[in-house]
């Protein structure tokens, strides 16, 4: 009898025990199709212990599939190296030198704070730690009141987090899982527990949208992990250091791919604003021609084209980032400079405001006001272009084994710690800011460490908001124009506004001022003009958005809220 293997058919064979899972074991004697699961259930006792099975071969691609891949290969291979350069140098017109030692080094030293992207084992393992993170009740668990021994609670709980972990890792793949896990305890099992903490540190930096309700848990934890009472119970550390772009690429001894002369080509980020689709898609090729050039010119035994294209793919990432988050902070200094003067005011438009009038905190004259806010959104700007430095640091400071303190700040008990590494970056990035405004106005205290920004990952999330906070507004002023086209809302616009144009004038004087004035603290000593207060005021002003008499605009142009979440 001919055995009916899985490669002799497009569809996959699944189980006949469980009907789930793709067959991957022949049993001669049931002639049946098991997974390797239910064929160890039914098979590990009485006289089917006897039978003899065979493995399967794995569910191959489909023909088609096969055939489209052999044709795109064929098509590149078909490109040769004068193709290609030719098509590089048309990108704009100009031509970038990457090799030489400004940009060359520039890349080298932003690769150092750049996480490497996910492969396909790590997603996996991603997938397992949130979803271990989404039960667990640690936080509940360790940030209370409670007389009994701490360290003993945080072990158990550390415990409790890796069985979890285990138990996942075995029901997702029964093979290795086993490997893994088969008559070990936690501490022969350090380096995948490492390898997944890891991950999710990496993943979150690379997408701060994601992970908004447990990246706290998993940094609180490890936080815990380091305490040296807690790691001697434990028996193993939880840390290892963040993987990034310019580690891997040293460790292969392949750090001249970021001096490479399509580097530039290959990492840039492709904006569709004000484009075609046919520019669109131009793009999009000649920079996949980059990432081929770079990769073929670059792999050798110590490191592959895939791991090559994965590195310039985590720096893409990068320069998506800074577009998300930086370029709100350039467009609104753009917008400010456009339709207000430092030197005078339009009559009905200054930026002057009062304290004690209006939720005012501030006094400052027109001036003052503008320079006030040019550079709270200069300051932004920078913060922004360095995140991924202030997030490493963020993440040194949280797991160094400085000891932190619970401490009722007014918002429930917060871990109250020094944050060293972070503080130093902070006041380097703001001594630039300064020296870039010429004078400045107001505080320049950063608060860290106390009871405003308890610690580096308060910090973190602090400064994630700023492109929440200016994403919209933004989207609205550019989406403006659009509303001429129904004829009923122009006329709205322009019996309530006066145009267009003063709409968009209004809505900034009005943030300028009631957004930038020092308010939002939850007492008159809290907020004002330090540096967090800053943010704390932009943030204050969106929560009354609903009140502002330009909010119907808002909705029109789509605002659906500052936290992506329906109004």
């Amino acid at each position: 009898m001919d055995i009916q293997v899985a490669s002799d058919s497009n569809k996959p064979i699944f189980c006949v025990e469980c009907n789930d899972q793709e067959a991957s074991v022949f049993c001669e004697q049931c002639d049946e199709d098991f997974c390797e699961v239910c064929h160890a259930m039914l098979h590990r006792t009485g006289s089917r212990k006897l039978h003899t099975a065979k493995q399967l071969t794995p569910h191959s691609q489909p023909p088609v599939l096969q055939d489209t891949l052999q044709t795109v290969g064929t098509t590149i291979e078909q490109k040769d190296d004068a193709s290609m350069k030719q098509a590089l140098l048309e990108m704009d017109g100009t031509i970038i030198n990457s090799s030489g030692p400004t940009f060359g080094d520039y890349m080298t030293k932003r690769s150092k704070t750049v996480p490497l992207r996910l492969n396909a084992e790590e997603r996996q393992y991603l997938r397992l730690l949130e979803a271990a993170l989404n039960v667990s009740e640690y936080t509940d668990k360790i940030d209370i009141i409670s007389y009994s021994n701490k360290a003993k609670r945080i072990v158990n709980q550390i415990k409790d987090l890796c069985a979890i972990i285990a138990g996942l890792l075995v029901s997702g793949d029964y093979k290795v899982g086993g490997q893994l896990f088969a008559k070990k305890n936690v501490r022969e099992n350090e380096l995948i527990f490492q390898r997944i903490f890891e991950v999710g540190r990496r993943h979150k930096i690379m997408n701060p949208e994601k992970m908004r309700s447990t990246y706290g848990k998993l940094m609180y934890m490890l936080m815990d992990s380091v305490i040296p009472e807690v790691e001697d119970y434990l028996g193993f550390s939880c840390v290892i250091p963040i993987k990034t772009v310019y580690d891997f690429l040293k460790s292969r001894e392949s750090v001249d791919v970021l001096h490479d002369d399509n580097i530039v080509l290959a990492t840039r980020e492709i904006t569709p604003e004000f484009k075609t689709r046919q520019q669109i898609d131009a793009e999009v090729q000649r920079k996949q021609i980059a990432i081929q050039a770079v990769c073929e010119k670059h792999a050798n035994e110590r490191i592959s084209k895939t791991d090559i294209e994965r590195c310039l793919l985590s720096m893409s990432d990068n320069n998506a980032f800074l577009k998300a988050n930086r370029d709100p902070c350039d467009k609104m200094l753009k917008y400010l400079s456009k339709y207000f003067s430092p030197a005078k005011n339009d009559g009905g438009y200054s930026l002057a405001i009062n304290a004690g009038r209006n939720g005012h905190r501030l006094t400052h004259s027109h001036s003052t006001q503008y320079t006030y806010v040019h550079q709270s959104l200069t300051l932004w700007r920078e913060i922004m272009n360095e995140m991924f430095l202030l997030w490493s640091m963020a993440d040194e400071d949280l797991i160094s084994p400085s000891a932190y303190r619970l401490t009722n700040t007014g918002q429930g008990l917060q871990r109250i710690q020094s944050c060293p590494n972070i503080s130093r970056a902070m006041h380097k990035i703001l001594n630039l800011t300064q020296k870039k405004c010429g004078s400045w106005v107001g505080s320049s205290v950063v608060h860290l460490g106390d009871k405003n920004v308890p610690n580096a990952f308060m910090f973190i999330d602090k400064y994630n908001q700023v492109a929440r906070i200016l994403t919209p507004i933004i989207a609205t002023l550019d989406k403006l124009e659009t509303l001429e086209s129904d004829a009923d809302v122009a006329e709205y616009v322009s019996s309530e506004f006066g145009g267009v144009e003063q709409c968009r004038k209004d809505i900034l004087h009005d943030l300028f001022r009631h957004g930038f004035d020092g308010s939002g603290g939850d007492n008159y000593f809290d907020a004002g003009s330090c540096i967090d207060g800053r943010l704390t005021s932009a943030w204050n002003w969106c929560s009354t958005i609903e009140k502002k008499k330009f909010f119907p605009i808002f909705l029109m142009t789509g605002f659906v809220g500052f936290d992506g979440s329906e109004w």
